[in-house]
């Protein structure tokens, strides 16, 4: 990347690891909650990296960023998280320059995701490239990739099926709840959590379960009372979330703590509970599994169901691929003209300096010398000029380093560059 003017570090790396191959409690050992990220954005500008993203969601935790070698950033993740360098080895990916970017792509558009069609992510990359924007470590090749990723998501959105109905781990869970619970309009739903997946998972329960008895739990109370005044639902206190468990026929648990929120202890019932644990790391115990009326699911064991509208999103795939290449295809043609944007600027500095000496000479030499008409022909001369070598660099890729130390070498243009 080096060859393209736009950043000090050496590579464009991917570092990261997801759903594919890391099981929910691995991605819980990586996971990276808010102030955790901003602090791993001042440890890397501390370092002198001046691009860098960072997202942590419950299917993924991936750095993308420039480095000398992928073990700066490898290095940052685990010093930020509870993970281990040992443990990343064995379940991690990591991509390089073009294979980063490609990555980013599919990513972002939904189909890396663990529902395919899931866009939820794209948020985050908007969250994670301003976040970095505030920390001073978001170059010009970040913001560009980051819009064309966006761009790319819309037109997938726009002009193919693949995001139809809705299509996130929120949904899951509800699909699961309908497909499972019997009469699940006269249940008590109890959801503990209303971040972005809480609220995502208020929303569906609401459109679909058709079901008034949900109740709201959030540590900060005023979130929850946000959510349930839209929907005129519930909200209990934290402190009433033992007694409100008893009444519950399902819990939905999506508080995103680092550790578990719910634990054996604060559950007795005499009824079947269903328990959905929508977080990562789990923010339900393991061994609530073992108590004789609860039934437990994490959102792995939810993602992996599929239906009829799933299967139909598949066939749109190969669509969305051609519009992801078109978008990604303008993206690394802007890229290509970083190669000779220096040279471009050198020469536009020595025309002008060649410019100011002849009219300077004229000038003495040509009684009632019209500066300003001398100086509007000539800038356009030189801008015709630029546009014309600008045109031939960004027409042929096959031959632009040539073109770039035949024009440096015709025009003495190294010392300018330097």
């Amino acid at each position: 990347m080096e060859d393209y003017h736009i950043s000090k570090g050496k590579h464009f790396y991917t570092i990261g690891l997801s759903y594919k191959k890391a099981d929910a409690e691995i991605r819980g050992h990586f996971s990276l909650d808010e102030e955790s990220k901003k602090r791993l954005l001042q440890q890397a500008k501390d370092e002198g990296i001046d691009g860098i993203l960072v997202t942590s969601t419950c299917n993924r935790t991936e750095i993308y960023g420039f480095a000398e070698h992928p073990f700066q950033l490898i290095k940052l993740l685990c010093e930020h998280t509870h993970g281990t360098v040992e443990e990343f080895e064995k379940v991690a990916y990591v991509h390089k320059n073009k294979k980063a970017i490609s990555h980013m792509f599919r990513v972002g558009t939904g189909l890396d995701s663990q529902i395919l069609g899931d866009f939820e992510i794209i948020s985050q990359l908007r969250l994670a490239f301003s976040r970095s924007k505030k920390y001073d470590v978001a170059n010009a090749f970040l913001e560009r990739l980051v819009n064309a990723v966006i761009q790319a998501s819309k037109r997938i959105k726009n002009e193919t099926e693949i995001s139809s109905g809705a299509t996130s781990v929120s949904f899951a869970s509800v699909q699961y709840i309908l497909n499972n619970v019997e009469n699940v309009s006269e249940k008590n739903i109890l959801l503990f959590g209303t971040g972005k997946i809480g609220r995502n998972t208020c929303e569906n329960l609401v459109k679909h379960t058709q079901n008034k008895q949900i109740t709201l739990i959030n540590r900060t109370k005023d979130k929850a009372e946000k959510i349930a005044g839209k929907f005129s639902l519930v909200v209990k206190d934290y402190a009433d979330l033992q007694a409100e468990i008893r009444k519950a026929d399902i819990l939905i648990v999506a508080t995103g703590a680092q550790n578990p929120t719910i634990s054996k202890e604060l559950i007795y019932c005499k009824k079947d509970l269903l328990v959905l644990d929508l977080s990562i790391p789990k923010n339900v115990s393991e061994d609530v599994a073992e108590l004789e009326n609860v039934r437990l699911l994490h959102l792995d064991q939810l993602s992996r169901i599929t239906d009829e509208t799933l299967a139909k999103r598949k066939q749109f795939v190969p669509q969305a691929e051609v519009i992801i290449a078109e978008v990604e295809g303008e993206f690394n043609q802007w890229l290509e003209t970083r190669k000779f944007a220096p040279t471009i600027k050198a020469l536009k500095k020595k025309l002008r300096t060649m410019k100011d000496a002849e009219l300077d000479f004229q000038r003495k030499k040509i009684a009632d010398f019209n500066d300003e008409q001398a100086e509007i022909v000539s800038n356009r001369i030189i801008q015709k000029i630029m546009k014309h070598f600008a045109n031939h660099l960004k027409g042929d890729s096959n031959t632009t380093d040539e073109s770039l130390e035949l024009i440096q070498k015709v025009f003495q243009l190294e010392e300018l560059q330097k």
